[in-house]
């Protein structure tokens, strides 16, 4: 396998459906992975490998179901910050990085600075959460929030379709 650029283009239909597999099973073994995607255990290793090497897979994860371990809220919160200078956003990132409740957040165009998505245990707990370290973060002007009230879709793989020659 050649170490071309790691690009959309450099993937055949084999490293696709490694990578389609692996996001609905990454438990199977290589064995079990390379019956599905119809090649022998070594070229498949060394696919995988190689997916990993140049940064298509960049980790392997077990899927917690926050109900169970008493994540109860699930909280969309947007973050308007001071746009004034660029160290003060670099610190406030830096910052929201180090906060395990905050699973994912994005920079985000229009209305405000960020768009965090929050877990907590309950509603008292993101209250506490949002006013003794969101609002004391450095560069926060105001934030808003909104609540999910029931999970329609989450934890989805990536869509691939648009990789298939």
């Amino acid at each position: 396998m050649s170490t071309e650029e790691a690009t959309p283009d450099a993937l055949d239909r084999y490293h696709i459906a490694i990578l389609a597999e692996l996001q609905r099973d990454a438990r199977q073994s290589n064995a079990e992975l390379a019956q599905r995607i119809g090649l022998s255990a070594a070229p498949t290793w060394r696919r995988v490998k190689w997916l990993e090497d140049q940064g298509y897979i960049t980790g392997y994860r077990a899927e917690l179901d926050r109900r169970k371990i008493g994540l109860g809220v699930l909280a969309f919160v947007r973050v308007d910050a001071e746009r004034s200078a660029g160290a003060a956003t670099k610190a406030l990132e830096d910052e929201i990085r180090r906060l395990p409740e905050v699973i994912a957040c994005h920079y985000i165009s229009g209305t405000g600075t960020f768009e965090l998505q929050v877990m907590a245990t309950d509603l008292d707990a993101f209250s506490r959460f949002s006013i003794n370290t969101l609002l004391k973060l450095p560069n926060v002007k105001d934030i808003h929030t909104s609540f999910s009230l029931g999970e329609v879709k989450a934890g989805g793989a990536l869509p691939l379709g648009h990789l298939k020659d």
